[in-house]
């Protein structure tokens, strides 16, 4: 096929529409493709199967009914989806009605609207049908009294027409008949349970998903919910030993819900996904006091909405018929469950659907009117082929989508220089193949001196990815990419864009500005990240100063610097008074010395300075040039190192010394000293005097023991002559 296009030179550069795209670069050198765009036609792989719009008999509402896509991963394809409410187009309305003991009065009202409420649906859609179905709650304790007796007749009035206690029961199937439906709800009965909340999730989840039973056919399906109760929701059957969760299946026997007792109650998100699957509306026709809870309760199912009923239900037929009108002109566009790795995005040219989101939405669309939805599917890598279903929430009509990727290079080549590549290169599996020298999707960069890989390396911010991955890197230069709004990626790496700015209430720039790569650029008169506040500092004043002059005034708010605190900058937690450093500027301004004597003036302007004749408390304490101690307070002033100082007259300066007194302690000083050296001889001389004393006291005694005094000595020594000895 792409040879013969080749030869018709029929050629569209891809982009956000174009099917057909090589894969990522591992699978392109895997099937042998080049990593540049490949070359086809416009839809040359989309195939779309459509019946026009048309109302009556088998009406058509949606455009296309089918199409085939044949994507690249990671390409992007949009396509439109056209909708338009048909005249005629028939209801089916299945009532689901409470018949709890307090709803008695409603009951008679409820058995002679039939006819009324089919005339009126048949005003708006010439096709009406109605069926009728009734809840109480399970009938296992706490919800209902299981007394023998009870469960066969739960009203507390003996005199009054009951039914035994039972959770879910088919009543009538849809219908076009008022006058069966006016008997069948004729021999309905009021019942009655013991708690307020009652069994409605259980009631709408069989109601939703018994198709066959109920009689819902290819119509717009309603299911009007009267009660003047809450419902019981997933977990609450614990009090009642109920462990098994509801599995969302049909369980009627003999028309009654033959798992009521066994099956937990089902959840919200239960309800809602059935609900949505079967394109049935709920209308919650409420009391006043109910009305708070069922509202919460629909804004988690899409399609839905909420009346109140008068006393007697009287206001039914209107409620129903406003309900429906209301739902039907809102039309929601969405998919069901999508495969894996497929993306689904829609815009619409209705207001505020210009965004792109994961569901398309158009209020108040008459019927006749067309409206556009673009639906953008991108599949995200090689799949096998899927399918799924996108249509509007509340009609069965739905588009089937298939969607195969193109993985291969399924294509013929032309061996020989061609014109989409300049001449410069030869087409290869749908893309150029460019000659040595040469490169670009088509060809047109002139290598010269620099190597592919420095090419690309123009185009890396810091050494980051190429192009900031919004958009592709030729001949050096980045050509960006579009945006998911439809405009383009911008600046020398496509860095920037215009639609991912901050928001305020929803809006980008709080709707006071333009986004500019990033940041909200904010109209006059407008400030803030967001935009989102309007210039003023009037709550930022306080006697007409703003922010104590110590801080900005933003978005109503002082936004404070230099470590002041709190909502205007009045106070500093962290600072400390100045002292020191203002002990220079104190002497030269109060005393007229120190180091700025000179240029006090030039030098200590943030300063005022009084001199005072008495400080009951000062602040501060600083030494002068001269020695002297000054006493002064620090008050401060707006702004910044702004002070008045005030300063004590008389500084405490140091007396001078006293001689006389040095003089006399030194002489009296040196008397002591030496006094205590006297003391010191005499103390040791005594000390050995006693020591000698203690040691003769000590001889003595010994000699009188001995007889013989060791210290005596004769006064004569006698000499013997040996010449004149007795012996001659």
């Amino acid at each position: 096929m792409l040879s013969v296009l080749f030869k018709q030179q029929n050629f569209t550069k891809t982009g956000e529409q174009e099917a057909a795209r090589c894969d990522t670069p591992a699978v392109l050198k895997e099937k042998g493709c080049p990593p540049t765009d490949i070359i086809n036609p416009k839809n040359d792989f989309i195939k779309i199967s459509n019946k026009p719009l048309k109302a009556g008999e088998n009406p058509v509402q949606i455009q296309p009914q089918e199409i085939q896509l044949d994507l690249r991963p990671g390409m992007p394809y949009t396509f439109q989806l056209h909708f338009k409410r048909a005249q005629g187009y028939p209801v089916d309305l299945y009532y689901l009605m409470d018949l709890s003991y307090s709803m008695k009065d409603d009951l008679e009202n409820v058995k002679n609207l039939g006819n009324d409420l089919l005339k009126e649906l048949n005003k708006i859609t010439g096709s009406a049908r109605i069926g009728f179905g009734s809840f109480v709650d399970k009938t296992l304790l706490p919800y209902t009294d299981t007394n023998e007796a009870k469960l066969k007749r739960p009203c507390s009035d003996k005199n009054e027409p009951c039914q035994p206690a039972f959770g879910f029961q088919h009543v009538l199937p849809l219908t076009k008949d008022g006058d069966k439906f006016k008997s069948m709800v004729a021999e309905q009965h009021i019942s009655g349970n013991l708690d307020p909340p009652e069994g409605s999730l259980d009631a709408i989840m069989q109601a939703a998903v018994c198709v066959n039973e109920i009689g819902w056919g290819n119509s717009t399906r309603l299911l009007v919910l009267a009660t003047d109760d809450g419902f019981h929701m997933a977990g609450d059957g614990k009090l009642a030993a109920i462990l098994e969760p509801n599995r969302e299946t049909c369980q009627l026997v003999d028309r009654k819900y033959s798992k009521s007792t066994l099956w937990d109650y089902p959840s919200v998100g239960q309800v809602a996904r059935k609900l949505e699957e079967q394109n049935i509306q709920p209308i919650f026709a409420v009391t006043k006091k109910m009305e708070t809870v069922y509202t919460e309760l629909s804004k988690l199912i899409p399609k839905s909405a909420v009346g109140v009923l008068s006393e007697d239900s009287g206001n039914v037929v209107n409620l129903i018929v406003d309900a429906y009108n209301s739902l039907s002109s809102e039309v929601i566009m969405a998919h069901e469950a999508l495969p894996e790795f497929i993306s689904v995005k829609y815009t619409s040219d209705c207001k505020d659907g210009e965004k792109p989101s994961d569901r398309g939405k158009c209020d108040n669309v008459n019927i006749g009117t067309e409206v556009i939805f673009d639906v953008t599917v991108t599949v995200d890598r090689c799949i096998n082929s899927q399918s799924f279903l996108i249509g509007p929430l509340g009609f069965n009509e739905k588009l089937k989508v298939n969607v195969r990727t193109r993985c291969d290079c399924e294509c013929d080549d032309i061996n020989q220089p061609h014109p989409h590549c300049k001449e410069k290169g030869k087409v290869v599996c749908g893309s150029c193949r460019c000659d040595p020298g040469f490169l670009g999707q088509h060809c047109e960069c002139q290598v010269g001196q620099k190597d592919v890989a420095s090419l690309k390396a123009q185009c890396q911010k810091d050494n980051g990815t190429e192009c900031e991955g919004k958009g592709d890197c030729v001949c050096g230069r980045c050509q960006c990419h579009l945006t998911e709004g439809g405009n383009n990626f911008y600046g020398e790496f496509c860095e920037c864009d215009d639609e991912h700015c901050e928001k305020y209430a929803n809006k980008q720039c709080a709707g006071h500005g333009k986004c500019k790569c990033g940041r909200c650029e904010c109209n006059e008169g407008y400030e803030g990240a967001a935009c989102q506040c309007a210039k003023s500092d009037e709550d930022c004043k306080i006697d007409g100063i703003v922010c104590h002059e110590r801080g900005k005034c933003v978005c109503n708010q002082c936004v404070c610097q230099g470590g002041y605190k709190g909502p205007s900058c009045k106070v500093c937690p962290t600072c400390q008074r100045p002292c020191q450093e203002s002990g220079s500027c104190v002497e030269c301004l109060a005393f007229g010395t120190g180091p700025f004597e000179k240029n006090c003036l030039e030098n200590c302007k943030h300063l005022q300075h009084v001199m005072v004749e008495k400080l009951i408390k000062h602040d501060c304490r600083v030494k002068d040039k001269e020695g002297c101690w000054m006493l002064f307070t620090m008050t401060e002033q707006l702004g910044f190192d702004k002070y008045i100082v005030n300063v004590l007259k008389d500084r405490e300066c140091p007396e001078g010394p006293n001689i006389a007194a040095i003089v006399g302690g030194s002489i009296a000083a040196v008397a002591l000293i030496g006094l205590l050296i006297l003391l010191i001889i005499k103390g040791v001389l005594y000390a050995s005097d006693l020591r000698e004393w203690k040691r003769f006291e000590k001889d003595r005694k010994h000699e009188k023991t001995s007889g013989t005094n060791p210290l005596f000595q004769n006064a004569t020594t006698t000499v013997q002559n040996p010449t004149f000895s007795g012996d001659s």
